[in-house]
């Protein structure tokens, strides 16, 4: 596994971060806003070091602190690596970002293989879910920590259901609704929250890689606000949700959907 350090320093904030999936789109966005806000950042990424270290890179100019770490959230080995090596760089953990995952191309279910089905729930389901057991383990108190949030990303999708596209896509992400509501119960009384952020339609590559790189121009006139959202936007939230101003807030499933 390949790691990428922008700095042997130790930050001074006890506010540390990891946004799986951080090098692109949402999780970049998050990245720098959360940097902004004192957060020292760890900017996972699976494959582009490239963009990751952008990332890195912008969140220093700005006098912030960030890393990027190589990992495969669907590979626990990976997760368990990249972790260790957040304690030893930048200090327990007290913030998660479960923003890693993937579409496939847009098809019915009947053309749907096993194969396109176990990549999209090992990266959107295990992964997350991966993520969020080590965490726990770093921020809960019966582990020794002070706490922490979590927050997962999930998708309008999981209650659209995406028919004739992503239906898969949704499944995965209803699963990440009924994890954090789970996850929210079982350790709040650990000073940990936990809640999700389910994206409409939000202009960022994930539509190309599903093959419909124009998918948001064609389908904003369906959004009641006329329009597709931005990344910074679903930031905006995210960053909310793990800061002391919801320090009351856990369990909650919030869209980010301009009421589609």
């Amino acid at each position: 596994m390949v790691l990428h350090f922008c700095s042997r320093r130790r930050p001074v904030s006890d506010k540390v971060l990891l946004v799986t999936g951080g090098s692109r789109g949402i999780g970049a966005a998050t990245a720098r806003l959360a940097a902004a806000q004192g957060w020292a950042v760890a900017v996972n990424y699976s494959a582009n070091s490239l963009a990751a270290d952008e990332v890195v890179r912008a969140i220093r100019a700005s006098g912030g602190t960030a890393m990027a770490v190589q990992a495969d959230v669907a590979d626990e080995a990976q997760v368990l690596r990249m972790f260790e090596h957040i304690d030893a760089k930048l200090g327990r953990l007290t913030g998660l970002v479960n923003n890693a995952g993937v579409v496939d191309r847009a098809q019915p279910v009947a053309e749907h293989s096993v194969a396109r089905w176990r990549r999209l729930f090992d990266i959107n389901v295990i992964g997350s879910l991966l993520c969020a057991r080590e965490a726990v383990r770093r921020m809960g108190t019966a582990y020794g920590g002070a706490g922490g949030s979590i927050v997962n990303l999930s998708s309008a999708a999981a209650r659209l259901g995406s028919p004739n596209e992503y239906v898969d896509y949704a499944a995965a992400k209803a699963a990440i609704d009924a994890f954090t509501i789970g996850l929210a119960k079982e350790v709040a009384p650990q000073g940990i929250r936990v809640n999700a952020v389910r994206p409409g339609l939000i202009d960022t590559e994930i539509h190309a890689s599903g093959g419909r790189p124009n998918r948001v121009e064609e389908l904003k006139a369906g959004v009641p606000l006329g329009r597709g959202g931005t990344a910074d936007e679903v930031a905006e939230v995210i960053v909310w949700l793990l800061s002391e101003a919801a320090s009351y807030t856990t369990m909650s499933l919030i869209d980010v959907s301009g009421a589609r």
